[in-house]
């Protein structure tokens, strides 16, 4: 049984979470305000439609439908009128066991939102091959230098540009100020007013192909890729050289992984919100790379499937919904999900990317292999 909840987020951050249970019980329903222009980018009316499986309304709370449906209606009257208001919806089961915190259970998608901070026309200026979208927390400063020190300095290889962009949330443990600065000093910082945490992965991660949608219709090629994995961009371009220009995606593909049923697990999904007892098919989210005909694609097979907070997974998802496969790598070593206890030179020149530690871990790695030199090749 399901229970919708409308949760606001003003450009002050304040939050007000009002329990509705039937006004949008059809599914997902509004009218995006966002625009392409003027940094804003809105999803497509027809993201907005979704449809739910199940009973909205428990028997507790018949007695309660109208208060709620008249409280929501104020709310969304407001946020109709007001700048920068952002309206989530967030679904969660009441099946799950007390212990576990509620906050695991719900699922978010913006109906309406904008970015912060944004590169509207860098993109489409550098037509770049390759796009490296690296999903950031906003107070991470650290790993986004070492980042560019490192693996995103790699903008010219095999004579086809790579550009990158950090997409990050809204938090209030960092200067916008400062994140603002950062932007326009190195124009690489994307930031959204969705609130960044684990459980709005599913969000960011639909907003970058969404932005990658819009902003860069005449890429080739973008990855998404987290900010402590050691990536080798000469190596990644090579492969791509000869990849699929179409419904290409490629990565560490997960087959067969089982559901998390244990409460306790930081990837439990109960019954209620994904019968299943086995995944499909999915690129594991440290970094995969897919063709730009897709982000557009699996909007749209977003607007079938119901949302996981699980970001990697629901991708598997709506690709399964598309019909399509994750593609295996030429070699299975070029995707890695640790890093041996032992390394050798040969070895980070061989694989694509791996997961480190944390990305200090990936300062220290580069320093090793490419010594002086500013490249990897």
């Amino acid at each position: 049984m399901n229970v919708f909840s409308f949760v606001f987020f003003t450009d002050s951050d304040s939050v007000t979470e009002t329990p509705v249970y039937d006004l949008f019980a059809n599914g997902w329903v509004g009218q995006s305000k966002g625009q392409l222009g003027g940094g804003r980018v809105g999803h497509r009316p027809d993201h907005l439609h979704r449809q739910t499986s199940g009973p909205l309304l428990p028997p507790t709370c018949t007695s309660c439908t109208n208060i709620f449906a008249l409280v929501s209606s104020v709310y969304l009257l407001y946020c109709s009128t007001t700048t920068g208001c952002v309206l989530l919806l967030h679904v969660c089961t009441l099946y799950c066991p007390p212990q576990v915190s509620t906050d695991q259970c719900f699922v978010s998608y913006p109906l309406q939102h904008s970015f912060i901070i944004d590169q509207p026309d860098r993109c489409g200026e550098e037509k770049p091959f390759l796009v490296l979208m690296i999903p950031v927390a906003p107070r991470d400063t650290e790993a986004r230098r070492i980042i560019r020190s490192t693996w995103a300095r790699e903008t010219n290889v095999m004579g086809r540009t790579v550009t990158h962009y950090f997409l990050m949330g809204r938090s209030r443990n960092a200067s916008e100020t400062d994140l603002l600065q950062e932007g326009r000093r190195h124009g690489d910082v994307l930031q959204s007013d969705v609130v960044d945490s684990y459980n709005n992965l599913t969000i960011k991660t639909m907003l970058m192909f969404e932005w990658l949608s819009s902003r860069c219709p005449s890429a080739a090629y973008a990855m998404k890729i987290d900010s402590d994995i050691f990536l080798n961009v000469h190596r990644l371009v090579r492969l791509l050289v000869e990849a699929p220009r179409s419904l290409y995606m490629t990565g560490l593909v997960v087959r067969g992984a089982a559901v998390h049923r244990n409460p306790a697990s930081k990837w439990f999904l109960p019954v209620s919100v994904f019968p299943e007892p086995v995944y499909p098919p999915y690129l594991q989210g440290m970094g995969y790379v897919f063709s730009m005909d897709l982000p557009r694609m699996l909007l749209k097979a977003s607007m079938h499937v119901r949302a996981v907070y699980i970001e990697d997974v629901y991708v598997g998802l709506c690709m399964r919904y598309l019909g399509l496969r994750p593609t295996e790598p030429p070699q299975s070593s070029l995707f890695q999900p640790q890093k041996p206890f032992w390394t050798f030179g040969c070895y980070w020149t061989g694989v694509i990317a791996t997961l480190l530690e944390n990305s200090r871990q990936l300062q220290d790695v580069w320093t090793d292999v490419n010594g002086s030199s500013p490249s990897l090749q």
